[in-house]
């Protein structure tokens, strides 16, 4: 999963961004309403957190021109207003949830959770492809025995991102999207290198479940031995 974060008080978005990185999830953070609008157009997020008061755009008009442009992410409104005018300006602008200040951070990681889940992510603890479980709870991948084998946060990430399209081809364009963020300088041979690591973790624990290479584009898991494009 990766967030978006739309929010220009900057103690409060450091804080929220080191939050979703101890609970493994990927998130950009950005502090005003056009740079706001910018990343939510490239459509790589699963939820977006938008303020209200924001410097340069508000966040209704990103929400309607999102909405305008077809652009169907969850979005969360957060804002320090508690009028019932501004809750529902805000949904009738197409928001689908919306909490405001100061909130409980377990409360807001719940909304999160529940708003990926109406775009279709599968989140339970456990996530099962052909011989091979990933722990979510856990950070582990698993066999059929049992065997498990402890991940790293990018190496989970990325087989998440693979879990979650079984048998979709990845670019590796949206998997450095997705896992280190639009503005990283991260390269393919980095996810070249974490899929090599995924692999020898895979073999040693003899499933036959795999991560397929498609030439030039990037991969899939696959059920199954089969050769390697």
């Amino acid at each position: 999963m990766r967030i978006l974060l739309v929010e220009d008080e900057e103690r409060l978005s450091q804080a929220l961004v080191e939050i979703f990185k101890k609970n493994r999830i990927g998130i950009d953070s950005v502090y005003n309403g056009p740079d706001g609008l910018k990343y939510a157009r490239t459509e790589i997020y699963d939820v977006i957190i938008l303020d209200i008061m924001l410097p340069g755009m508000d966040g209704i008009t990103i929400l309607k021109t999102m909405r305008e442009e077809h652009n169907s992410v969850p979005v969360l409104l957060l804002t320090a207003k508690d009028e019932v005018i501004d809750k529902v300006r805000g949904l009738d602008s197409g928001a689908d949830d919306y909490m405001t200040k100061p909130f409980s951070t377990d409360e807001l990681l719940a909304r999160i959770r529940a708003l990926s889940r109406r775009k279709g992510d599968v989140k339970e603890d456990t996530i099962l492809f052909g011989d091979l479980t990933l722990n979510i709870k856990n950070c582990e991948l698993a066999n059929k025995s049992g065997e498990s084998l402890k991940l790293s946060l990018k190496e989970y990430q990325i087989i998440d991102l693979l879990f979650q399209n079984p048998h979709q081809v990845i670019t590796k364009e949206n998997i450095i999207e997705k896992i280190w963020g639009t503005d990283s300088s991260a390269e393919y041979n980095n996810v070249e290198v974490y899929i090599s690591f995924l692999r020898k973790k895979m073999e040693f624990l003899k499933v036959k479940t795999e991560i397929r290479t498609a030439r030039g584009i990037g991969y899939s898991l696959e059920e199954g031995k089969c050769i390697r494009l």
